[in-house]
């Protein structure tokens, strides 16, 4: 079994042939350090696994500033689930922050999923209830926890992010500015 069976076996708890019909929808792809998955204003047509490196998702708001909504990581999917399921035009950017190495499905492969996998429709509702609850989570602790709360959810959550990510950009998707994440981890590592 590769990672991404492992992964799609562990995400969607599937077995033997249905986990090897899934696998097999999904192509290797290389997205070199620097270019875009995604841009403003085009359709997604793609799902991916990063089985290595790191992605960054954000928007620019109307005074120019960059916000970085995730930054998803080696065991990750990508994409912009209002394209891919719906066809709309994305608001956001995908950017490689380093050489990435993926799995890949396109629309029509996942599509044509409901009519090779039996199961396709239950596996799809529990990939996009899991969507759902992991970013009503982020919702949730950026509106209630405090500023070195998140620092420590994150933290805990994936620490070789604070490695390998610039700390504007973690800033930013914490909800806070680069000097208040300076102060936090000078008072946590102290």
């Amino acid at each position: 079994m590769n990672e991404l069976e492992t992964y799609i076996s562990s995400f969607w708890n599937i077995t033997g042939t249905d986990l090897k019909m899934v696998a097999s929808f999904f192509q290797p792809e290389t997205i070199q350090k620097g270019s875009f998955y995604l841009k403003p204003g085009k359709i997604c047509n793609t799902l991916s696994f990063l089985q290595s490196g790191l992605m960054r998702v954000y928007l620019i708001d109307d005074s120019g500033q960059e916000i970085t909504q995730w930054i998803a990581g080696k065991g990750g999917f990508i994409t912009d689930l209002a394209g891919m399921l719906f066809n709309d035009a994305s608001k956001c950017y995908i950017q490689a922050l380093t050489d990435c190495e993926c799995y890949t499905i396109n629309r029509t492969e996942y599509n044509a999923m409901e009519k090779t996998v039996p199961k396709w429709h239950q596996l799809e509702k529990l990939f996009i209830a899991r969507c759902f609850i992991f970013m009503e989570q982020r919702v949730f602790s950026l509106l209630s926890m405090t500023a070195e709360d998140r620092y420590k959810w994150l933290f805990n959550y994936n620490p070789a992010l604070f490695n390998e990510v610039p700390l504007q950009y973690l800033a930013s998707m914490m909800g806070m500015s680069p000097e208040t994440l300076s102060r936090i981890r000078k008072r946590i590592s102290s």
